[in-house]
């Protein structure tokens, strides 16, 4: 069943595609970076304005702006499961500047 639904997310959104991982299965950009790692910094770039924004994003990843609205499609159509993915990355790294924190009073 799995497979199923991501060959149809992949024929529904051409550039994306679906890897494994350590935080679990996750949609990506073929020859790029995750869809939430695209669309994270798409929405620090996005008071630039859409077509602004895709270029900044492009440029800062290092990719084309075909893949930049590949994952901005891709958000369009699943914002939950991007945002929960964001969400899931922004509490491990709050976690780990936790225990580095406490490492440090720590050892002085």
């Amino acid at each position: 069943m799995r497979l199923v639904d991501e060959g149809m997310r992949m024929e529904e959104h051409p550039g994306v595609v679906f890897r494994d991982g350590p935080a679990g299965r996750r949609a990506g950009l073929a020859n790029g970076p995750d869809v939430w790692e695209a669309i994270v910094v798409l929405k620090d770039f996005g008071a630039a304005g859409p077509a602004a924004a895709v270029k900044k994003t492009a440029r800062w990843l290092g990719l084309s702006e075909a893949q930049v609205r590949a994952a901005e499609g891709y958000y369009g159509a699943y914002p939950t499961e991007i945002d929960d993915r964001i969400a899931e990355n922004v509490a491990a790294a709050d976690e780990a500047q936790r225990a580095s924190a406490a490492r440090a009073r720590l050892y002085g």
